[in-house]
């Protein structure tokens, strides 16, 4: 964007960096998701450098204050400070931890150039706010689930999607690869069962605040099978698989 007259429009705002990679010599491509414009891609100049100007705001999911340049018909913005608000890097890091957070960065990376998703910034913020050496299983179904509904993606969990009958006492069958939930008479080839207990579990973290159920003991078994769930709903609507997914899952 531009302003009237054409010009470079310099913009200050709250972002959260998902991925860098190197770009021609010392400098560094950046994907970032901001608050107020969705997500964007710079350069930052010579980064690789220097640390004066960036230092270790260029970890993924790093919340800072960015200053970047747009110009005239030029999809790369500039990027010319990064001040950090919040690292996660400043808390102790275990293999999980580390998975979590780049599964957190591969799904936002994920939504469209310029997509403005306020609901889905302060969802990113406040589960990395809770994600915690030996705690990261809550926090992670937290956000997919809470991803796929804020997405649109999100199915009813409680009839099938054929006959209409309820399930959620009795348990809901999804098939990876098609729309809705179904009752046990109408699985698809390839379903899996959503038990009512995660169906239960679904519906206290659509009422509850993240930071209210770290409160509660969620070892990795607590919330599996709805975890998978979520994390299947959103590789469907992506159309690709998360490699991060595959890693926490190793953890």
């Amino acid at each position: 964007m531009t302003d009237g007259a054409g010009r470079i429009v310099v913009r200050t705002g709250e972002a959260i960096v998902l991925r860098t990679w190197p770009f021609h010599e010392a400098d560094l491509l950046v994907s970032l998701f901001t608050r107020e414009h969705g997500r964007l891609k710079g350069v930052a100049r010579h980064a690789m450098r220097s640390r004066r100007r960036f230092g270790g705001a260029l970890e993924p999911m790093t919340h800072v204050r960015a200053t970047w340049a747009e110009r005239p018909k030029q999809e790369l913005v500039r990027l010319d400070a990064f001040e950090i608000v919040s690292s996660p890097m400043t808390h102790a890091v275990d293999f999980a931890r580390v998975a979590a957070i780049e599964l957190i960065a591969e799904v936002l990376d994920e939504l469209p150039e310029g997509a403005v998703e306020d609901a889905v910034f302060r969802l990113a913020l406040a589960v990395l706010a809770e994600l915690r050496v030996g705690r990261v299983w809550m926090p992670v179904t937290y956000f997919c689930l809470w991803m796929n509904r804020l997405m649109g993606w999100m199915p009813e969990l409680t009839a099938c999607v054929v006959c209409g009958n309820r399930v959620h006492e009795t348990g809901a069958w999804y098939a990876p690869t098609h729309d809705g939930v179904t009752c046990h008479d109408d699985r698809r080839p390839g379903s899996f069962l959503l038990s009512a207990a995660s169906i239960a579990e679904a519906s206290r973290m659509f009422r509850g605040t993240v930071g209210g159920l770290a409160l509660e003991e969620w070892p990795k078994g607590r919330g599996a099978e709805l975890r998978r769930f979520a994390i299947e709903t959103l590789e469907r609507h992506l159309e690709r698989r998360l490699q991060s997914a595959r890693a926490l899952q190793r953890a």
